[in-house]
């Protein structure tokens, strides 16, 4: 069977990060556990090394990195034929590696991914079944990147519901630090042109929804920006797996999605000068 590394790049992230680990130790396969710190501050390295097992290996960054090249550089340290990418703030559920080494033994499959659901700051269930919308079993390279596009980064997942193969990823040049947010799903894409796309139907990892992630302190306009250009870069480089139309209703959604951001923002505005005038 295939080896698979479980990649953990850390930053500051004491508040979480045992808790990360301990999801991935419990796992009942075998794996590496890479674990890079991007020179943190806080008790991040201490809490990595606490632990005495022979799957964890603990490196560190002298300075600290951009997150893309933060993330490249965890996955190239790593051993694995397979790779997961677990944020130290997102939690691997019971059995998620054991499912999805077994779909990715079949070598047709470049990539595969779960469904997901989101925990609070404090860990606790806050929604579950998420993610995968008409990607559920086995799909296409142009399905996967022509859902992406359309429903948007949000709905395929949070990256510690995918795997995907080291090859490819070195094929690919590995993740596009430069458009952050949107920067996994676009790895997802052109690593799943080398295969086949499998959409696990079980629950097996968790994003936590907190105001000290990256997601919470990026805001909607960056998101919305970033998304725009990635729809268009990603079909310039890859024009086998997206039509302009893809990109069309892909876009679409996004001026949709601005456009209500500004109403809501429009309403605060309004009930905030009605509640002054009071």
């Amino acid at each position: 069977m295939a080896r698979v590394s479980v990649c953990v790049p850390a930053y500051e992230a004491a508040r979480t990060l045992e808790q990360t680990l301990r999801s991935i130790l419990s796992q009942d396969v075998d794996f590496e556990l890479l674990v890079l710190d991007n020179a943190s501050t806080d008790r991040t390295g201490e809490i990595a090394a606490s632990f005495a097992d022979p799957r964890v290996r603990v490196e560190r960054n002298e300075t600290v990195l951009a997150i893309g090249d933060n993330w490249n550089r965890a996955i190239r340290l790593s051993s694995g034929d397979l790779v997961k990418v677990v944020c130290a703030d997102d939690i691997l559920l019971p059995g998620a590696l054991a499912a999805q080494l077994e779909v990715m033994a079949d070598p047709a499959f470049a990539i595969s991914s779960s469904r997901f659901q989101v925990i609070d700051e404090a860990g606790a269930l806050v929604e579950t079944g998420l993610g995968l919308p008409g990607l559920d079993g086995v799909r296409t390279a142009q399905t996967l990147a022509r859902t992406i596009v359309r429903r948007g980064p949000a709905d395929f997942g949070p990256t510690a519901a995918a795997m995907f193969r080291r090859e490819h990823f070195d094929r690919v040049g590995g993740l596009r630090g430069d458009l952050v947010f949107p920067m996994d799903v676009d790895l997802f894409a052109r690593v799943g042109q080398f295969g086949l796309f499998f959409g696990l139907t079980e629950v097996a990892a968790a994003w936590r929804a907190s105001s000290f992630n990256l997601c919470a302190r990026t805001s909607t306009l960056s998101k919305l920006s970033e998304t725009l250009r990635f729809h268009h870069r990603l079909a310039r480089d890859c024009p086998l797996l997206l039509s302009p139309l893809d990109v069309a209703v892909g876009d679409l959604r996004l001026a949709r999605t601005a456009v209500h951001r500004l109403r809501v923002r429009a309403g605060r505005g309004r009930r905030a000068r009605i509640g002054a005038g009071r």
